[in-house]
């Protein structure tokens, strides 16, 4: 066997699938397969309801974005195009090129001699936050909240902790071309990638749950799974968390200094608890957005567990996912595993419903008056309900700075320092988000491919350029 790819989780909180741009990674993976899907335009990205009753709809055309947000703070205008004209330089520059690993030289350097501006552009941006990005050009203390919540959709941490590169590619990427959704479900999307893989001669294999790395000489040779199986092959990818790779896959071998230096830039970011429900349609207006964020009260619970609300209402753009007269309603908060450990089975199940009850009364009082009285099907998930299906330490929803960071410096890429082993997800650069995690699997095929032999490689750069991709992660 040549590659064995241990999956982990594949997980969509936004799924953009369109046909334009090198940034369309999901639509350039399902052709890559022999694949396409049927989508569904979606006309508001996401409806805030903020502090203040802030609300403001972010419109799949950016000028209509730009003019709501403009109408309410009209007085920072100019800022406000300052700040996300920003932003799309950077989506712009990302949108041009090629988008491969940036661990291989004769590919980085080639984009470089073709479109220098583009790649200064974001050498630029590599070491800076959104929040700093945005006080540049912006004083109002509620707009600059507002931009926090933005960025929180996107890393679940404030601006002035988020990568202005992770930061643009899905502030811009949700206006060009839009977002569209796959009908039938973000479901659809792994199952046609699997069907994909397996008509083109790969195998998959399912409820496969892997407990470690063999590695031999030093090298990553295989995997044992818990029935005892082996599997071997001449390249292993985790796309589990660095901290499930390196702490419960490799647990017997040292720690590489990288990763040593991953944790201590980075913490494990709180998982979720998530409500599924099913409701009778009439509690929602026919103007219902699909996607909603809720903050009620004030900024500085944003970032609290159970501070902000997110809700998802895929129903309102594919109705065949409920029977005739019903909605879905997938609502998800912060949370942290720490808050539901040590309890009783009884215990659990209660503290579950009533955390539950709590936040479906907000929404009832915020958004849908009589939500409560029309459910029809709820069930509750938390931290520890992630930690046991999506194999995630903790639950993690993926990295979170210690600190401030400088902007994307302190992420790792796909290489790792055992031999043969691989890593790609939301814990390898450029970080968390669809797009993201999309561009991580690029980049980690194409190293993989040039290690193989499948692509040009020059060994001198090649060490060369890991040595000062090395170094630049220590300035983190």
């Amino acid at each position: 066997m040549d590659t064995l790819l241990m999956w982990g989780l594949l997980s969509c909180l936004v799924s953009a699938i369109r046909s334009q741009g090198n940034l369309n990674l999901i639509t350039q993976a399902l052709a890559a397969v022999g694949c396409q899907m049927e989508v569904i335009p979606d006309p508001t990205t996401v409806h805030f309801h903020l502090p203040n009753n802030l609300s403001v709809r972010v419109h799949r055309e950016y000028d209509e974005f730009i003019a709501e947000l403009t109408s309410r703070f009209p007085h920072e205008k100019e800022g406000i195009l300052k700040f996300y004209g920003e932003c799309w330089k950077i989506f712009n520059a990302l949108n041009s090129l090629e988008l491969k690993s940036l661990e291989e030289p004769i590919y980085l350097f080639g984009q470089f001699f073709q479109k220098p501006l583009e790649c200064l552009t974001l050498a630029y941006f590599l070491p800076q936050n959104a929040g700093a990005i945005a006080r540049k050009y912006i004083k109002d203390p509620e707009l600059l909240s507002f931009i926090d919540a933005e960025c929180f959709i996107v890393s679940t941490v404030n601006a002035l902790q988020t990568p202005m590169i992770n930061a643009s590619m899905v502030l811009c990427d949700r206006h060009f071309g839009g977002i569209n959704y796959p009908v039938g479900g973000v479901g659809g999307i792994a199952k046609s990638l699997a069907k994909g893989l397996i008509d083109q001669g790969s195998e998959i294999l399912y409820k496969a749950n892997v407990t470690k790395i063999i590695i031999e000489h030093g090298k990553a040779v295989g995997v044992r799974l818990s029935d005892g199986r082996e599997f071997f092959a001449k390249t292993i990818i985790s796309n589990a968390t660095r901290w499930d790779t390196f702490g419960k896959l490799l647990k017997e071998e040292k720690l590489p200094k990288e990763e040593e230096n991953f944790q201590k830039v980075y913490v494990k970011a709180p998982s979720f608890l998530s409500v599924h429900m099913g409701v009778k349609a009439d509690v929602l207006t026919p103007d219902t957005d699909c996607h909603h964020f809720l903050l009620e009260d004030v900024w500085t619970k944003l970032e609290q567990p159970y501070g902000s609300i997110f809700l998802s209402i895929p129903t309102v753009l594919d109705p065949s996912l409920a029977p005739e007269g019903h909605h879905i309603l997938h609502i998800f908060t912060t949370s942290s595993i720490e808050d539901w450990e040590g309890l009783t089975p009884k215990d659990y199940d209660t503290k579950k419903q009533h955390v539950a009850n709590e936040i479906l009364a907000r929404l009832e009082k915020k958004l849908f008056p009589g939500l409560r009285s029309s459910i029809t099907f709820m069930e509750v998930g938390t931290p520890k309900t992630h930690r046991r299906y999506l194999a995630r330490d903790s639950g993690t929803y993926g990295p979170m700075p210690r600190r401030t960071p400088k902007g994307l410096l302190g992420m790792p890429f796909n290489t790792t320092g055992i031999n043969g082993l691989y890593c790609v997800g939301d814990s390898c650069f450029p970080g968390q988000g669809v797009i993201a995690v999309a561009f991580s699997g690029v980049m980690c095929a194409h190293r993989v491919a040039a290690d193989m032999g499948l692509e040009k490689k020059a060994p001198l750069l090649d060490d060369a350029l890991l040595r000062l991709l090395g170094w630049l992660r220590t300035l983190a």
